[in-house]
């Protein structure tokens, strides 16, 4: 079968695209622009276009399916070429359906903590040497691509975003999968260039819980009212298995969990980390672990690349950086931080990166999420929001959504580079938390000072 990937470069297109290439397909794939490390990872495999842009000639009936990525526009001339041919067209959830169909779908869901509870799984699971297919959001340590698919496997753990398939595809990607067994790990509001009300957010979820197959299985966290409601007032015919904070305790900046053999320490902490825990115990049982097997391979699970990942550390200092975003996931990472290290001072530097956080209604959502920190510093470009083309966002506008009056806000990456190497590191908990890069700051060159 050849297979054409619209928009490769993308970093779930060019994994997928890697791994139909070791599973013995011909791949090929276009796109305008691609970065690292997608474009050494698919030069690596001779998957690599070898010219940028988009070549309508180049779509032919000799192509058997077309994968369409978010990247594309609905005007994108390769997609308008392979409509006109009449070619199979399917967005990057469906064809993960289409390759799936025969195994047991774990999918796990959640406005946050569903790319560390699938790697969770996935760390459990590869510990015990335990083969599955899989789709996760990060890289991780020990696994060479963030896709992986076989005839073989039993099960296949996907980690289902509730963001929109493809260009022409509007349905939010974990609506596609029909599960088996599904996670809701919480609903906190996203995506509201996509989902303009928090019902109409939430509603994602009720539909979610209802594709599950008849007879399936649903871990939720029932700590989260939200989540709570959409799955407990479900009529679908499914198992509902509800977790919670597990019992822990903090030492010597250490997290230890409380179990029947004992207590475990942890690589991971924060009640978050904790929540996700508790939920990737569920799943793993429901495929097979025993709750012993658990314990002992989720000691060694150090997080998932970019979620509360320890970045650089000393003995007075530590760095951590964080894909957190949400007003939700910034409160929580804020507050675990302190928690965990409640005798350093937290430096807590947040970067306004995505639609949702770059938007002026969006904004008061953000109240009291910086409350934890010791120092709270606020980032934004006034380019992102132009190129975006949302309202200005002011300065004014932001420390009143924050309610902190020593809020330290940012517009200028130089400036922001040299008030943050200019601090006093000693006895310090830095958190760096942004989808993006502050404008450029290279974060190895801030390793170095401590």
């Amino acid at each position: 079968m050849r297979i054409h990937f619209i928009a490769i470069g993308g970093s779930a297109m060019h994994n997928l695209a890697i791994a139909l290439h070791q599973k013995g397909y011909e791949v090929s794939g276009s796109d305008d622009t691609i970065h690292d490390p997608s474009k050494s990872r698919l030069a690596k495999y001779n998957l690599l276009p070898q010219e940028f842009g988009w070549f309508p000639e180049h779509i032919t009936h000799e192509i058997d399916v077309i994968i369409l990525g978010m990247h594309a526009k609905v005007d994108n001339p390769e997609l308008l070429k392979a409509q006109e041919l009449g070619l199979k067209i399917y967005s990057y959830p469906e064809f993960l359906f289409e390759q799936s169909k025969d195994k047991t779908r774990v999918v796990i869901g959640g406005s946050h903590g569903k790319t560390t509870i699938t790697s969770m799984i996935l760390h459990v699971l590869n510990y015990h040497e335990k083969e599955v297919d899989y789709m996760v959001g990060a890289q991780l340590d020990g696994f060479e691509t963030m896709v992986h698919l076989t005839q073989e496997n039993e099960f296949i753990v996907l980690e289902g975003d509730e963001y929109l398939s493809s260009p022409i595809d509007r349905r939010p990607k974990f609506h596609l999968y029909k599960p088996n067994i599904a996670l809701i790990s919480g609903i906190a509001w996203d995506h509201i260039n996509v989902f303009p009300t928090f019902e109409n957010y939430k509603e994602q979820f009720t539909i979610f819980t209802d594709s599950l197959t008849n007879g399936g299985s649903m871990v939720y966290n029932v700590e989260d009212e939200n989540v709570k409601n959409v799955v407990e007032s479900s009529n679908n015919h499914i198992k509902r298995y509800p977790y919670e904070t597990p019992v822990h305790f903090i030492e010597n900046g250490i997290t230890y969990l409380e179990t029947e053999e004992g207590d475990l320490p942890l690589e991971i902490f924060g009640d978050h980390n904790l929540q996700n825990l508790a939920g990737a115990k569920w799943i793993c049982q429901h495929m097979g672990v025993d709750e012993d097997d658990f314990y002992e391979a989720i000691a060694s699970f150090k997080g998932a690349s970019k979620r509360l990942e320890r970045i650089a550390e000393n003995n007075s200092t530590v760095i951590f950086k964080d894909f957190a975003h949400s007003p939700s996931k910034v409160s929580a990472t804020t507050k675990a931080v302190k928690e965990q290290y409640k005798h350093r001072k937290v430096v807590a530097c947040l970067e306004l990166h995505t639609y949702s956080s770059l938007n002026a209604e969006f904004l008061n959502q953000y109240k009291g999420a910086l409350d934890n920190a010791d120092e709270a510093i606020v980032f934004y470009s006034p380019h992102a929001v132009k190129i975006k083309q949302l309202e200005e966002v002011t300065e004014e506008q932001i420390a009143k959504a924050f309610e902190r009056n020593d809020l330290k806000i940012f517009t200028n990456p130089k400036a922001f580079k040299e008030y943050l190497f200019d601090l006093n590191f000693e006895s310090s908990a830095i958190i760096l938390m942004s989808s993006g890069n502050y404008g450029g700051l290279d974060f190895d060159e801030l390793k170095q000072l401590i």
